[in-house]
């Protein structure tokens, strides 16, 4: 009984000291490692994980030298044993938070509340897949050395290598499509194809990626709705990224109107529209007839935003404008189907209302900036570089 007292005692006392220790090393770094973002980082998550490793190694280290009395006894053997369990499960867990601050200061490095923020969703993505990996690699090669401590594990080993391929296979045929969204997590995330917070159209939905794993992908809808689609969905089927290349991004407003309508009036309303307000980025400001038939014209409004949300609403509120600005300045331009009757080289109301002012025109034989889309302006120019013609290889063009 004397003896299990002083193994008891020596216990606590190691314990106590391990985490008296490990606690003012803690409050020291704290207060001296305030301007550090490492420091801050190691008080904040690894100090638990430090606290639990040394005080499970101090406890085994007085039992193994209190207990030496008793060497071959099975008690201390399985004491032992538990002990290090315990020293090999705290030790897991202080390399997997050391592993997740150094990610972290990695990534504090890189801000995503910035406008041109690809490089660093880019890196975020990939140290986010990275930490995800490496945290369940820790956990499986824990749990096998865990179990390489017991001798009957130990001893089979050779009886489980040999039969590892047949094993391998077998679980590769039965995990097929988990082991599917495992390499295709893997592939998105060093594919660059596509990173969190990058705006996305699937399966008919507008949102952006919000959550990035091995096994599946959480796409935001516009609507604060969640669409959860595997990983392999994003390797296997096309979808529109809105942002791969930069966060600014084009946008349409179409509209069928009647032969009558004005376009370079329209065009520079349109102009006007853009230019006062905030949504519009200053880089694409086109409008074109794009059809003439059945009867109809067809216009389209090419515009362009900083991101996608000022898209959207930029291209409802060029919408709302001319929709506006042809029912009341432009009355005789609204879709309509006609049936005339007597002359129609008549000044009748219904075949000209005279404009309520009259728009600037552009010079003879000049063609306005508003009107091209791939020309007239540097934007423009870089458009039609990038769009050749089957017709006109890029050779030919230089």
């Amino acid at each position: 009984m004397h003896s299990y007292l002083v193994t008891v005692v020596a216990a606590l006392a190691a314990a106590t000291t391990a985490v008296v220790l490990v606690e003012v090393v803690h409050r020291l770094i704290r207060r001296w490692g305030r301007r550090s973002l490492l420091l801050t980082e190691l008080t904040e998550h690894a100090h638990r994980a430090v606290q639990v490793a040394a005080t499970v190694l101090a406890v085994q280290f007085a039992v193994r030298f209190s207990t030496g009395y008793a060497v071959g006894a099975p008690w201390r053997q399985v004491l032992l044993h538990l002990l290090v369990l315990a020293v090999i499960a705290a030790s897991a867990w202080l390399v997997a938070s050391l592993l997740v601050v150094v990610e972290d200061t990695a990534l504090a490095r890189f801000r995503v509340d910035v406008p041109d923020n690809r490089h660093a969703r880019r890196v975020r993505t990939q140290v986010v897949m990275l930490r995800r990996v490496t945290i369940v690699v820790i956990v499986i090669l824990t749990l096998g050395v865990m179990l390489m401590t017991f001798p009957a594990v130990r001893g089979i080993g050779a009886g489980v290598l040999t039969s590892a391929g047949v094993v391998g296979i077998v679980a590769a045929l039965a995990a097929q499509s988990l082991l599917g969204n495992l390499f295709a997590g893997l592939q998105l995330a060093f594919s660059d194809a596509v990173r969190l917070d990058d705006v996305v159209v699937v399966e008919g939905e507008w949102g952006r990626i919000e959550e990035l794993t091995l096994s599946y992908v959480v796409v935001q809808i516009w609507d604060d709705r969640r669409l959860i689609l595997p990983t392999s969905y994003f390797t296997s089927t096309p979808f529109q990224n809105w942002t791969r290349t930069e966060a600014a991004v084009l946008g349409t407003a179409e509209f069928e109107v009647d032969w009558s309508v004005p376009v370079q009036a329209m065009r520079e309303e349109l102009r006007r529209l853009v230019e006062n307000t905030e949504l519009w980025d200053g880089r694409v400001c086109v409008l074109q007839v794009t059809d003439a038939t059945g009867g109809m014209v067809k216009i389209r409004a090419l515009v362009s935003a900083a991101s996608a949300g000022a898209l959207w609403d930029l291209r409802c509120l060029v919408r709302e404008h001319l929709v506006a600005w042809v029912r009341d300045q432009r009355p005789t331009a609204m879709p309509r189907l006609r049936a005339e009757v007597g002359d129609g080289a008549g000044a009748l109301p219904w075949q000209w209302v005279r404009p309520s002012r009259t728009p600037r025109r552009a010079a003879e034989g000049e063609v306005p900036d508003d009107a091209r889309l791939f020309g007239g302006s540097d934007d423009g120019e870089a458009r039609s570089e990038a769009f050749v013609g089957p017709d006109e290889p890029a050779e030919a063009r230089r």
